[in-house]
């Protein structure tokens, strides 16, 4: 005997609808998930900060003979491991402003403190001299967060291009602003008395392009007629910033 189905009522022909449009969404649903947990691997693997700490100390030894290269720095054997790697004493004393840029940079980074391998931060004193400036400058691999100590501060950053937007603020003591990473960034001291602050940056070896320095102080020197076309200046006035010398204030 055949067996014949019974036709649809018209709410089962509905709940049949809704579950096959149900299915469809949760299968895209599930393909968006896949997606999305991808795309975030990737963005994870193409991170250009410090990579994250994968144990709790990691200090920094000199290179052995004959090593791979690793991302920061070789690691002590933990068991070996002391309180002095996370140390570090200095930092309330001043630097030398004595110099044709008026400031002192004291760094605090991995090439001080072992301890901080792998951290992901460090640490800068800035002295002032009255007048005295840190000069146009960027940190590659960090972003940084700035305390005045005393002292008063005109500091500053450029967006990139094509705004190139400027942004400035009077700061004074106990006054915090940050430094975005890779953006050109400045401190000028406005006051009669010397300046000092602190600060913080994202990154146990952030790195230092002073603009100025980089540009006509590069090692071999660059092409003037290049830089005179770039800088809409006369060659002659570019040899001679060449032929000055870029003081290094850290």
């Amino acid at each position: 005997m055949q067996n014949f189905s019974s036709p649809l009522t018209s709410t089962q022909r509905i709940v049949k609808i809704v579950r096959d449009k149900t299915l469809a969404i949760m299968k895209k649903g599930v393909s968006f998930l896949v997606t999305v947990a991808l795309m975030a691997l990737a963005s994870s693997l193409a991170s250009a900060s410090d990579p994250s700490s994968l144990q709790d100390t990691c200090v920094a030894i000199a290179e052995p003979e004959n090593a791979v290269f690793v991302n920061g720095k070789f690691c002590k054997n933990p068991n070996l491991t002391k309180a002095e790697d996370f140390f570090y004493s200095g930092l309330d004393k001043p630097g030398n402003v004595s110099n044709p840029v008026g400031s002192a940079v004291t760094q605090v980074n991995v090439a001080q403190i072992a301890g901080l391998n792998t951290l992901g931060i460090s640490a800068v004193r800035i002295d002032y001299a009255p007048y005295g400036q840190n000069p146009p400058h960027t940190h590659p691999r960090a972003t940084e967060i700035l305390t005045v100590l005393e002292g008063t501060l005109l500091v500053g950053f450029v967006t990139s291009n094509p705004e190139n937007r400027l942004f400035t603020k009077v700061l004074n003591k106990g006054d915090v602003f940050v430094f975005p990473i890779g953006l050109i960034h400045f401190q000028f001291n406005i006051g009669h008395t010397n300046a000092v602050a602190i600060a913080g940056l994202s990154s146990q070896n952030p790195g230092v392009i002073t603009i100025a320095n980089a540009v006509f102080g590069s090692d071999p020197a660059i092409n003037p007629d290049f830089l005179a076309r770039a800088f809409q200046l006369d060659k002659n006035v570019v040899k001679n910033l060449q032929s000055r010398f870029w003081y290094d204030n850290n």
